[in-house]
């Protein structure tokens, strides 16, 4: 049976495509068609954390020459962290952030961006378009952090999660000059 599954493949020229993660990006097929690449494209970001898997989905808005932080993103109201529907976080164990346990599962990550001190908060409620239905009754944790200046400019929005050792990690978001960011240690 094997063999003839196998001639039928090679005879008809078939292409399979087959994941290692139920996320794995969409395989990029050339057809010679001009496609608009869209202006705040899905991505993701994701590590290992011992035996944590940090996931995060979101928008990527570029800076194109916009003033992003008081201009596109007001200071002082609750932003969705990315573009289109709200960015969100999913640890598969159990963490604790600053002290306060968060069980494992999916959590929507919005900010109130400030110059001077942001407010990162970690949400019951994840599938949402942007901020539109964000109460902050959902909240299971708000952390007040210094945002970092940086040198370079990043021009899209971006995450990483960072492992630092099998324990902990941090969720960093970089956009424009500014990164903020939060540790988190596996429980």
């Amino acid at each position: 049976m094997k063999l003839i599954i196998i001639i039928f493949f090679l005879l008809t020229g078939s292409n399979l495509v087959f994941a290692q993660h139920e996320h794995a990006a969409p395989v990029k097929v050339d057809t010679g068609k001009v496609v608009k690449k869209p202006s705040s494209p899905k991505m993701i970001a994701m590590a290992q954390v011992g035996e944590n898997h940090v996931h995060i989905d979101y928008g990527s808005p570029s800076v194109r020459g916009r003033v992003i932080w008081n201009g596109l993103v007001a200071y002082d109201k609750v932003w969705s962290s990315g573009a289109h529907k709200a960015t969100w976080i999913e640890f598969s164990k159990d963490v604790r952030i600053n002290g306060v346990s968060i069980p494992k599962g999916k959590y929507g990550f919005f900010t109130i961006p400030n110059e001077k001190m942001w407010t990162l908060i970690l949400s019951k409620t994840w599938d949402m378009h942007l901020a539109d239905e964000y109460k902050q009754e959902n909240d299971l944790i708000r952390l007040t952090v210094k945002p970092h200046k940086n040198k370079d400019l990043t021009e899209a929005l971006s995450y990483e999660v960072k492992p630092m050792n099998d324990k902990k990690g941090s969720v960093i978001l970089t956009w424009e000059y500014i990164s903020v960011s939060f540790d988190f240690k596996n429980k």
